[in-house]
């Protein structure tokens, strides 16, 4: 007997892991984990056409990610399996066998033809196109007389005609829909396969869904799935529809609006850390003005009421800054874990590191990682300290490399770093300022072109942390190689 709270998570293997479907996905791992229940990942996989090859392995690599675990699944199995719909086809047909045995349900034998004209002929005369009913009171005569022309039936639920459907939502309330407005929907199509109302439904009642959490374009499903409920005669779960996400000028969420996949927040570099406490905040708040919170603090505070009714508005820039917090904060250990992949696509770092190269990684990260704002630009700010072809920032060149005697005094800095010693970070500052001070010059003036000659860059972590890691022979080798560049070219005013 299953029991407890029962979430689940049941997306369609037609694409992509999409911010609106994780978001969805969290909030029932969320709900599940705070309410000591099990999260459930079904595949509702039985549209056939728009199946994406791969796609399956696509959206559970994206959840695995993202750091969401589920306790029941296809790759996991479970006491309510098997979780793909492709695999559940029986189970569909005896129920839709059962409600046709009752009266509840009944096999309507019009084509798509006669279908379509009917709509055109309601539109015409001003009314909703709903389906006429025409086969609802067929004869076993005229039942027989359609399938000896060949016509293999679907299956429609009797819609009471008046009346209300009544979804007391957990976010929204009560939300009143007339039965009028509906009409005899399918719940199996005639090449045997169900329909997305009906299937969910046996679903949901076999699997011991107690809540469906889901997003709020499924609550116009919600009235019918309630009448296929009481059809059944199964009692119906707690609904709760989480609002819509919408872009910043509340426009349906697109492409246009900057990375809207989890792939694609994966590889821009984004960390999952801060994606999921990002997600969480879509629609749901503690409570207080609090924007970071560990996975653990969402766990324990997650309630689904104090979800809003309201949409969410989807900020790329909200994202970015949290994710650049999470990139200065996780355990450095993590953040080289992270970065490695990027490091590598980058071409900074071979397949395999001994101990020694770790230890410089480790060090790269943590002297650049404040700046960052993803792991694609923590490589790109890292890259200096891997190669050496770089070249020179041309408003940097413009502003610190065509002074006059700049050359000359790189090769000076060159020289007093050449003869400190223990080349740390105190002993090589002490080191230039006291060729500053012996020049007359502000320190900025030797400063600046240095950085630019070290790195190809103006900005950055601490010269002086630079100039530390980096070590003796490769600073010395970039500035002669800035000194003899500027001489090269730059042309004397």
């Amino acid at each position: 007997m299953l029991s407890g709270v029962r979430v689940r998570f049941a997306p369609s293997p037609t694409g992509s892991l999409h911010i609106g479907g994780a978001r969805t996905a969290l909030f029932n791992y969320l709900f599940a984990r705070a309410n000591g229940g099990k999260f459930i990942l079904r595949l509702e996989d039985t549209d056939f056409e728009r199946h994406i090859e791969g796609a399956v392995q696509g959206i559970i690599e994206s959840l695995r990610w993202l750091g969401l675990d589920w306790d029941e699944g296809p790759d996991k199995g479970g006491p309510a399996g098997p979780y793909r719909q492709s695999e559940r086809l029986a189970l569909y047909r005896r129920e839709a066998e059962r409600l046709v045995a009752s009266g509840a349900a009944y096999f309507c034998y019009c084509t798509p033809e006669e279908l379509a004209a009917e709509r055109e002929e309601a539109r015409k005369a001003g009314r909703a196109p709903r389906y006429s009913g025409r086969c609802r009171e067929l004869t076993p005569a005229e039942r027989a007389a359609k399938e000896a022309q060949g016509r293999k039936p679907a299956v429609r639920l009797r819609v009471p005609p008046s009346g209300q459907t009544v979804v007391e939502d957990l976010i929204r309330g009560t939300v009143v829909f007339e039965n009028a407005t509906l009409d005899d929907f399918i719940i199996m199509k005639s090449n045997g396969v169900p329909t997305y109302n009906f299937a969910c439904v046996v679903d949901d009642v076999t699997m011991g869904v107690t809540h469906v959490i889901r997003a709020e374009e499924h609550l116009s499903n919600t009235p019918k799935q309630i009448l296929v409920y009481r059809a059944l005669g199964y009692p119906l779960p707690a609904f709760a529809h989480v609002p819509m996400i919408l872009a910043p000028d509340r426009s349906k969420l697109s492409k246009r609006h900057g990375a809207t996949g989890i792939e694609e927040f994966r590889s821009q570099g984004y960390l999952p850390e801060a994606l999921f406490n990002y997600l969480a905040l879509l629609g749901w708040s503690p409570g207080d003005e609090r924007e970071i919170l560990s996975r653990e603090e969402i766990i324990r505070e997650f309630s689904l009421a104090a979800v809003s009714k309201h949409a969410a508005i989807y900020d790329v820039q909200k994202l970015t800054w949290l994710n650049s917090q999470y990139i200065n904060s996780v355990p450095l250990e993590r953040l080289v874990e992270l970065a490695l992949p990027f490091m590598r696509a980058a071409g900074l770092i071979g397949a395999v590191l001994d101990a020694q190269q770790e230890d410089y990684v480790r060090k790269v990260l943590e002297t650049v990682r404040s700046r960052a704002r993803t792991l694609l630009e923590l490589a790109d700010m890292a890259a200096y300290f891997f190669r050496d072809d770089f070249g020179y920032d041309p408003k940097g060149v413009k502003k610190f490399f065509t002074a006059p005697g700049v050359a000359a005094l790189l090769r000076k800095g060159r020289e007093a770093l050449a003869g400190v010693a223990v080349f740390g970070v105190a002993e090589t500052e002490a080191a230039y300022r006291r060729l500053i001070e012996a020049e007359g010059i502000s320190g900025g003036a030797l400063i600046h072109p240095t950085r630019l000659a070290l790195t190809g860059r103006t900005v950055g972590p601490g010269l002086f942390d630079i100039i530390a890691l980096l070590g003796k022979e490769r600073c010395l080798e970039r500035l002669e190689r800035a000194a003899s560049w500027i001489e090269t070219n730059i042309k004397p005013e």
